[in-house]
């Protein structure tokens, strides 16, 4: 690892605060040998039940590194959101909206021979967003506020951005995922109007560069032209780009031995997320993303993000 990040992450803290806002769901893991196709029985293999949603994956990335966050994660009541509610509490983890009714959603997770992930996903209480549960959250000034598309592209998308758009000095990170087609072109601009920093990976700036019209190269111009704020495209094992104003930089990958990507996205965001709360550049932030990102992708799940000290020792020879 860049010996500079090394010795930064030993001193890592929050300068900025933090809210996370976004689904704690189950993740029912299993290894497939190919993806079904219609009509077909095929056998799959259970790796695990565990927990997982963009939101929790950086809530747990953001504990684990030492971070102090405001984990806005509606949990209902019943059996899935009993066994979130009993993990969360294990880590360390809080949420600060507790919904009156309802179960949480859970993911079917079938993972390929070459470790590619493919959801297949049902909503529950974290897709439900009420203004009460808004108005109960706390978010100073400069704060880092953390959305997920899905609950972007769902129902409560409305919602959500008219309580973005009523915020005051704050950064919103976004990572839209594959519901970035999802979210309608109003909505979309008034998203953006926020001037969020965006990440995404390689397919969803295919899909980004197509609803913009432009090629997959020339994104990270028009996306500055037409938005005017920072955008970061993830290349998994080729690194990622950033895009900021007039400034373009690349930010190398760790080596990883790929068990399955399950959690990778989210992971990145933890890692990049703790470093701009500490007051980090973006690209020393992404930096941090991918040495997160690289762990996350040779362990099994997407809630097994590291500890400081599991990251430095993975990587101090790197």
């Amino acid at each position: 690892m860049n010996t500079d990040l090394c010795e930064r992450i030993d001193t890592l803290s929050a300068r900025r605060p933090i809210t996370v806002l976004g689904a704690a769901v189950i993740d029912v893991i299993a290894d497939a040998y190919a993806l079904p196709w219609r009509g077909c029985d095929i056998e799959l293999k259970q790796q695990g039940v565990n927990i997982g949603g963009c939101a929790l994956n950086i809530a747990i990335a953001l504990k684990r590194l030492g971070i102090t966050a405001q984990n806005a994660l509606p949990v209902g009541h019943g059996v899935w959101a009993d066994i979130i509610r009993h993990a969360m509490a294990k880590q360390g983890l809080h949420s600060a909206v507790d919904a009156e009714s309802g179960d949480n959603g859970w993911c079917l997770a079938l993972v390929e021979p070459d470790g590619e992930r493919t959801f297949m996903s049902f909503s529950g209480v974290e897709n439900q967003w009420q203004q009460r549960w808004l108005d109960a959250l706390t978010v100073p000034p400069q704060s880092l506020v953390y959305l997920s598309g899905y609950q972007l592209a769902s129902p409560c998308g409305e919602l959500l951005t008219h309580w973005l758009e009523n915020l005051t000095d704050i950064t919103a990170f976004i990572d839209f995922g594959p519901r970035i087609e999802d979210i309608p072109d109003a909505l979309m601009s008034r998203i953006m109007a926020c001037k969020p920093i965006v990440s995404l990976n390689r397919q969803e700036a295919h899909i980004a560069a197509v609803r913009l019209g432009v090629e997959d190269d020339s994104l990270g111009m028009a996306w500055q032209q037409h938005y005017g704020c920072p955008l970061i495209v993830r290349h998994d094992k080729d690194g990622a780009w950033y895009y900021d104003a007039e400034k373009t930089g690349y930010v190398p990958a760790f080596p990883a031995t790929v068990v399955d990507t399950i959690g990778a996205g989210d992971s990145h965001a933890g890692g990049t997320l703790a470093g701009l709360a500490a007051g980090w550049p973006l690209a020393e932030a992404i930096l941090l993303g991918n040495a997160v990102a690289a762990w996350v992708v040779s362990h099994r799940g997407g809630d097994c993000a590291p500890t400081r000290e599991e990251l430095l020792l993975a990587h101090k020879d790197v």
